[in-house]
């Protein structure tokens, strides 16, 4: 394993601005150690584990953004921490450590779930730039995921303000786009008049119920027209959004 000079700290990336956090998991102690080291050096949170268990262990209470797993562990292999990992974080991403010559373990480590793998010995700067790819992918497709509404085939970006239906782009207002906005952040949720008014339009309820009434209209005939409706009226209640039965 080779070292480099240290690298630039990068900034953090998690959405709450806190540091990324990086488990590191080899059952050679000086690996972990020199791994941790350069980790901790680009700003990084970081806690290791020396065995499978350990692994799991430390995952569910730290809540890692990335993991380092080294595949040859005792007792409890790498891909058996991986399939751990994956019932408890889904979606993290994990740089496997494999040896030089063992062309079937990386190609059972992506086939797995595995994103990537370094061989050993590595570069540190290598590992590095891995995971700092790694984590870059993961956190943007959580912002994607978590500025996207999505309810059946209709969906709607809360970032470029796109709505789609079936696929075919929908063109809205400002204010259609947040009458919308709000019937889908509550799906299946009988919404008042009142509530509406307050959310999208600011303003008490003071007998301007027609404003909502029209621009109900107007969200109607631009997605449900020609389609199954999705904006149900509960009389003396309120609007909901739901799929449309197909």
């Amino acid at each position: 394993m080779t070292t480099t000079s240290p690298r630039t700290r990068i900034e953090p990336l998690r959405p709450d601005g806190g540091p990324v956090r990086v488990l590191v998991v080899d059952d050679e102690q000086s690996i972990t150690e020199l791994l941790s080291m350069a980790l901790r050096y680009e700003g990084w949170q970081i806690r290791s584990a020396g065995d499978g268990q350990g692994a799991v262990r430390t995952a569910r209470e730290f809540r890692p953004d990335a993991v380092v797993l080294d595949m040859m562990l005792p007792v409890m292999d790498g891909l058996s921490v991986l399939g751990r990992l994956r019932r408890e974080l889904p979606d993290v991403p994990v740089l496997f450590l494999t040896a030089k010559d063992a062309v079937e373990d990386r190609t059972a480590g992506l086939t797995a779930g595995g994103d990537d793998f370094v061989t050993k010995p590595f570069g540190l700067e290598e590992v590095v730039a891995r995971l700092r790819g790694l984590i870059r992918r993961s956190v943007t497709a959580d912002r994607r995921s978590a500025s996207m509404l999505v309810v059946g085939d209709l969906t709607l970006d809360e970032d470029s303000h796109e709505v789609t239906r079936g696929g075919d782009g929908i063109h809205l207002t400002a204010t259609e786009f947040e009458l919308l906005r709000f019937l889908m952040r509550n799906p299946r949720r009988v919404l008042s008049k009142a509530q509406i008014l307050d959310r999208v339009w600011s303003y008490d309820f003071g007998g301007r119920a027609n404003v909502v009434e029209l621009y109900i209209s107007y969200l109607r005939r631009k997605i449900d027209a020609g389609r199954e409706p999705m904006i149900h009226t509960r009389r003396g209640a309120g609007y909901m959004l739901k799929p449309a039965v197909s």
